[in-house]
């Protein structure tokens, strides 16, 4: 199974059979992700040095202009979409195997869900 065809079936709303190839590749995910959160969360990464662990991560290219301050935890990773100008601070958590979309300069936000859904964070429309 690619990620993509993970991503696909994740965003299909179709149950995850134990044993099954779905979550087989849901825990070869896990366990990269816990690897390199390890990385992430493990010493000091200059900017550039944590944009790429991100990419490895999320297993997709990530803007430049996203910023973190670890420590950083996922369950899974390959499911993350973030957009430009987003920045995630210390201590956040994602559990993101259903899909997690951050957009571009998304506000301070908190969402938390317990079974896997997609959940896409959007900036409010700013009129001066």
């Amino acid at each position: 199974m690619t990620i993509q065809e993970f991503r696909d079936y994740m965003a299909s709303g179709k149950p995850v059979v134990g044993g099954g190839d779905v979550h087989m590749m849901f825990h070869l995910l896990s366990q990269e992700a816990l690897k390199l959160t390890a990385e992430i969360n493990g010493k000091y990464h200059t900017p550039e040095q944590l944009h790429d662990l991100l990419e490895q991560l999320w297993g997709r290219e990530v803007p430049k202009t996203v910023g973190m301050f670890p420590p950083f935890h996922t369950d899974c990773g390959k499911n993350t979409i973030v957009g430009e100008r987003v920045f995630i601070n210390m201590g956040c958590k994602f559990q993101d195997q259903g899909g997690i979309t951050i957009d571009e300069g998304a506000p301070s936000v908190t969402t938390s869900c317990w079974q896997p859904s997609i959940t896409t964070l959007t900036r409010p429309t700013v009129r001066a």
